[in-house]
This record gives C-alpha cells, sequence and structure tokens, in this order.
C-alpha cells in the first residue's frame, strides 16, 4: 500500500489531471459567477453551487481513475507476478481503494479551498457530514474502477471512463437538479445520484434516506463481487 501511494503521488501527469481538472472547471465556471448570490433562484451563490456540484465529479473522477493504472499493469503481465507473491487479494484490493480515496481527499480539500477563494462560507458541522457522506458514497465506484480496469485495455480505459464519468455526473445531477419525471426515477437507482445527494448536505441538503442508503449497498456489494471475479479471472489466466 505504501508503495503504491508512493507511485500514484509521484506521478506528476496523472496527479495534475486527476486533481487539477475539477479546480479548473470550478474557477472557470464560478469565478465569473462569484458575486451571484441567488444562481437559478437556488438562493445559493453560485461559488458554493458549483463547488458542491464538482466535489462529487472531482471526487467520482479520482476514485474511478484506478481503473486507468490497473489497465497498464496488466498490459505488462504485472497483475499475474502478484499472484506468486503472499499478496492476498483483499490486501491488492484494499491498496487500489487506499490510493483512490487519497486522490479523492486531496480534490476534495482543493475543492474546499478554492471554494473559500471565492467566498464559500459553510457551518463546521457541514463540512464534516459532507466530507463523511462523500467518502461513503465513494465505495461503489472504488469498485466499479477496479473492476473496469481488469475489464479492459489501457487503450479503451481512457475513454470508458471518461464517458461513464460524465453519464454517471449528467444523470446524477451533478450540473442541474434532477427533480421529476423518468430522469428522476432512473437517477434514484444510480450511486452518483446519491453521491450528489451527499455533497448537497453542503447547501442545506438532508443527506439520505433509507433508498440512498440500499442503493449504494446494494452497487458496492455487487461491483465489489464482479471486480474480485474479474480479478480472480485475470490473473489465473495464462
Amino acid at each position: 500500500m505504501r508503495y503504491e501511494l508512493l507511485r500514484i503521488l509521484r506521478s506528476r501527469r496523472f496527479v495534475i489531471l486527476a486533481l487539477g481538472f475539477p479546480l479548473v472547471l470550478f474557477y472557470l465556471i464560478a469565478g465569473p459567477n462569484r458575486n451571484v448570490t441567488d444562481i437559478g433562484n437556488t438562493g445559493l451563490s453560485a461559488p458554493l453551487f458549483y463547488m458542491v456540484g464538482l466535489a462529487a465529479f472531482g471526487t467520482m473522477n479520482a476514485m474511478m481513475s484506478s481503473g486507468a493504472r490497473i489497465a497498464s499493469e496488466r498490459a505488462v503481465g504485472w497483475n499475474r507476478q502478484l499472484r506468486i507473491t503472499p499478496l492476498s487479494t483483499r490486501e491488492y484490493f484494499r491498496a487500489k481503494v487506499a490510493t483512490g480515496y487519497v486522490m479523492s481527499l486531496l480534490s476534495l480539500a482543493l475543492l474546499y479551498v478554492a471554494g473559500a477563494t471565492l467566498g464559500v462560507s459553510i457551518p463546521a458541522g457541514d463540512w464534516v457530514r459532507m466530507t463523511l457522506l462523500i467518502l461513503i458514497g465513494l465505495i461503489p465506484f472504488a469498485a466499479i474502477g477496479v473492476l473496469l480496469g481488469h475489464l479492459l485495455t489501457p487503450e479503451s480505459v481512457g475513454p470508458t471512463l471518461g464517458g461513464m464519468t460524465a453519464l454517471f455526473a449528467f444523470l446524477g445531477g451533478v450540473w442541474f437538479p434532477i427533480t421529476s419525471g423518468t430522469l428522476h426515477q432512473i437517477a434514484e437507482i444510480l450511486p452518483s445520484y446519491w453521491l450528489v445527494q451527499a455533497a448537497h448536505v453542503g447547501v442545506g441538503g438532508q443527506g439520505w434516506d433509507s433508498r440512498g442508503w440500499i442503493t449504494v449497498a446494494v452497487w458496492a456489494v455487487g461491483a465489489a463481487a464482479l471486480a474480485r471475479r474479474a480479478y480472480r479471472r485475470d490473473t489465473m489466466r495464462v
């Protein structure tokens, strides 16, 4: 786990792309609207509205990016090499998830600081509750990233992860609220919708009801089971 974290943090290109993109996007969108105090009749300032939205998007993007690293390792046979070591499947997954959480926490911290520079102010209790709920909501995306990394090639994993992240963000309500109709019914069965609801705790949201906890749990368990199966099949292949 230690070497996995060091390897990720030493990859300047990856760190810049994974952490810098949401930050640049925030300043591009919220910066010109920093003086807007009631965006879209929501009663929220533009920097606050976009900060919580990009908190969901940025952490989801950082967490799922583990799939790209896994696909690259598979291409050189590193995963099969690990199978002849004492490293267990549990420890392997633990290291991958830990690195994803480190990147997600760094993304959150940068967005929080960026929001503060544009005047965002949230009660301390809401900061803590929002962050904890976001971290729980990221569990399914950790498993999805590992799963895709073991199913896709280095050439296809990038576009797939980018497309899935964009689709999850759109249907989850990152860019605009989804409150009614068929689209809302679809959104409620996706983990990204509840990740966005976790981020909205920072703007007065109530967090999750029982549907949210059940949806996140089902996606987490299902994706983790598929990821474990894909890992075993991939590493045992001759």
